[in-house]
């Protein structure tokens, strides 16, 4: 059979045997038609709240946090009908401000990608800096005892609008909702404390779990605590055509979204496989091999102890060269290496919780990984196994493991969570 795959801009079309490969794809939802009506709908019937037009004034500043150029959020439906609500609001009062976490800064060329060229021309465009101090204020502690560092010109504003678009998350079950602001907009001790090796190393930290799951739990503790005036979030199709939104008091409307979302992305399987082929879900979510550990993960849920899995991502970034993840990939030979490092007495490193979560999964399973953005030696570097032809390598793993061996593939990646029935 062929299976589609996102990979990348373009897709990556593979061969695959009909009889041992079974494809897990999210329940077919349909996408709404007239996506800019249904968020106006959204805005003025939110949840738990009363409309946006009804709370914001001409006197107020307005602080619009957005995702940066790692999510595809369709801000080109959303942010009309938006702006729309904030008429009364005069352009020099409002700031978006570019949820940028421990990532980079994004180009003018990104942010244009991302938000269009009228709100690139027409507002002013803050790019958060975990590691900017000056810009950030001290807003309490978590129950965590966790001191609290949020950015400055998000506070200062009196109406604060966290958007983004919610789909399962590796270790913060969901994504959406209080991520905006912690690790969105927070201080980089912030995000070191709350993505560190303990919380990642609960059971509860990954996919689907919010209740229970101590990063996301603190992830809200955080953003309520910086009494946001409002949550606009989407959901999406694998195109990333929008299938619901979800406005109005951050915790309820994240809820709502999440509870929606369960109901087509989580899908049962009969047992474990011997070869998971996973993505990372395609451009941007793909853009580089740190991003891409969520397809890892995923197909982590379902592959067997001593199986493999093959990750297709396009990395086209790279690991990447910023941030801290290839470092860290770069100090261990080999995952229990890693693991040990990283629970040492006082490590902490930008991107170990990724890292983290790879080397836990290598610790189980083979990874073989084909991606044109990374050169063997870097695939080494990661615990992979370079794969540069798909179909030949399925085909010697099938040798590998016998007559009696199966395939999953998630085409898409984290959009659609497997498990196994009964777990």
């Amino acid at each position: 059979m062929k299976v589609n795959l996102l990979y990348g801009k373009m897709g990556k079309p593979v061969e695959l045997p009909d009889e041992r490969t079974f494809v897990i794809r999210p329940k077919d939802v349909a996408p709404i038609t007239d996506e800019k009506s249904a968020v106006f709908e959204a805005l003025r019937a939110p949840i738990g709240s009363p409309p946006l037009s009804e709370i914001v004034t001409a006197d107020d500043t307005v602080a619009i946090v957005f995702s940066d150029i790692t999510r595809p959020m369709p801000y080109r439906s959303v942010l009309p009908p938006l702006m729309d609500e904030l008429s009364t609001v005069p352009d020099n009062q409002i700031v978006f401000i570019n949820a940028t976490g421990t990532h980079r800064p994004n180009t003018q060329e990104e942010l244009v990608e991302i938000l269009g060229d009228e709100i690139v021309d027409r507002f002013r465009i803050h790019q958060h800096d975990s590691n900017d101090e000056a810009n950030l204020i001290n807003i309490g502690s978590t129950s965590k005892d966790h001191e609290i560092w949020v950015n400055r010109e998000y506070m200062e504003s009196s109406i604060r609008i966290l958007t983004g678009f919610i789909e399962p998350h590796l270790f913060a079950g969901f994504s959406g909702g209080p991520k905006a602001v912690l690790p969105g907009i927070a201080g980089v001790k912030n995000i070191l404390s709350n993505h560190g090796s303990e919380m990642i190393g609960d059971p509860k930290s990954t996919f689907t779990y919010t209740k229970g799951n101590p990063i996301w739990e603190e992830m809200l503790e955080v953003a309520t605590l910086t009494n946001p005036t409002f949550l606009l979030n989407v959901t999406q199709t694998e195109d990333r055509r929008i299938t619901g939104v979800f406005a109005g008091e951050l915790s309820q409307a994240h809820e709502k979204g999440v509870e929606f979302l369960k109901r087509t992305a989580m899908i049962p399987v009969d047992g474990l496989f011997d070869i998971v082929i996973s993505t990372a879900g395609g451009y941007p979510l793909d853009i580089n091999m740190y991003q891409s550990v969520k397809g890892i993960a995923v197909a982590a849920n379902i592959v067997k102890d001593g199986g493999t899995i093959l990750l297709i991502s396009a990395c086209e970034e790279g690991l990447p060269d910023y941030g801290e993840y290839g470092d860290i990939m770069h100090e261990a030979d080999t995952p229990q290496d890693l693991l040990g490092m990283i629970h040492s007495p006082g490590f902490s490193m930008q991107d170990q919780w990724d890292a983290q979560i790879q080397a836990q999964i290598c610790h189980r399973a083979k990874l073989h990984i084909y991606s044109e953005g990374l050169t063997n030696e870097e695939i080494r570097q990661v615990f992979g196994i370079p794969c540069r032809d798909v179909e030949f390598t399925v085909l010697e793993l099938l040798k590998e493991y016998g007559p009696g061996s199966r395939i999953a593939v998630l085409p898409v990646g984290a959009l659609a969570i497997p498990y196994v029935k009964g777990t």
